[in-house]
């Protein structure tokens, strides 16, 4: 059996240690901050001794170094190996939340200044700079406004998906709560008729069938959900030629309940029969958690 990485990477206080035991529970072996230098000799000696599925995290901590994964990730694909890697990101401002809240030290924060916003925001956006090739070759997560539990469903639902396979990951979310920073592309369905404001629909979500059944009589909606089909359906063949992993598309709405969850369902159903299409409602999973 083939050796799987799941490498995980992302700004400092955006959920890592969250995603190892998420994958620990999964069955990963896994290692935090390992140095890039000592990947490839890691890998021989866990493949060796401790099965076939590794999860190792990363981050800025390693320095200059860093420059050096995607090489030599692309050196274990070439040698068969399956490589999956994630990056969790956020907003400046969650993560400036988080450092204060826990009176954490971010790794590239020196300056004693009087002013630790300042400071502190200075050493996030450096951090993004150094990170922005990792990004780039990485499925995105944004995890400003999810909690801990809800990470760790994400992270276990894309090591489910089918390796190297584009892997469309469908995510409705409300516009007052924030765009999702992780979303490829964006669609703003906040135009299409409301069921908040049908008598007995407003407590319902668009994965009721009351609620499904008024949205697909809508006109406008099924001219969007037409559209937005015809825009994904031209453009996947050439992402995935252009060995993009993940893409990541995002409905919203007014409340994150209705109309973006019920034309996330629908997307997802549709291209669900030629590629892994995974479903997340960003704000209703927040509801259901305990």
């Amino acid at each position: 059996m083939s050796l799987e990485i799941a490498l995980i990477t992302g700004m400092s206080g955006s959920g890592k240690s969250v995603a190892l035991r998420a994958l620990e529970d999964a069955g990963y072996y896994c290692v935090d901050n390992l140095p890039p230098e000592l990947l490839s000799a890691f890998l021989a000696l866990e493949h060796q001794h401790h099965g076939n599925r590794v999860a190792i995290a990363m981050d800025v901590r390693s320095g200059a170094s860093l420059a050096q994964v995607p090489q030599a990730l692309q050196r274990q694909r070439e040698q068969g190996v399956v490589v999956r890697s994630i990056f969790l990101d956020a907003t400046t401002d969650t993560l400036v939340r988080r450092f204060s809240e826990t009176r954490r030290r971010h790794p590239l924060s020196h300056d004693e200044g009087l002013d630790q916003r300042r400071v502190l925001v200075q050493a996030i956006e450096l951090e993004r700079e150094l990170l922005a090739d990792l990004r780039e070759h990485a499925d995105v997560i944004d995890t400003s406004t999810i909690r801990a539990a809800q990470l760790q469903g994400y992270i276990k639902g894309l090591m489910s998906a089918t390796p190297q396979q584009l892997t469309l990951v469908f995510q409705s979310f409300a516009f007052k709560r924030g765009i999702p920073v992780d979303a490829d592309y964006v669609f703003d369905v906040r135009m299409l008729p409301n069921p908040h404001y049908e008598p007995g629909l407003k407590d319902l979500t668009g994965l009721d069938a009351p609620v499904a059944d008024y949205l697909c009589q809508q006109p406008e909606v099924v001219q969007m959900q037409s559209q937005i089909t015809q825009f994904l359906e031209h453009w996947l063949d050439l992402l995935a030629s252009n060995h993009r992993s993940y893409v990541t598309v995002a409905i919203g709405c007014t409340g994150g309940q209705h109309r973006s969850v019920y034309l996330v369902e629908r997307l997802a159903a549709h291209f669900q029969s030629r590629w892994v299409a995974l479903r997340r409602h960003r704000e209703m999973d927040a509801r259901t958690l305990p």
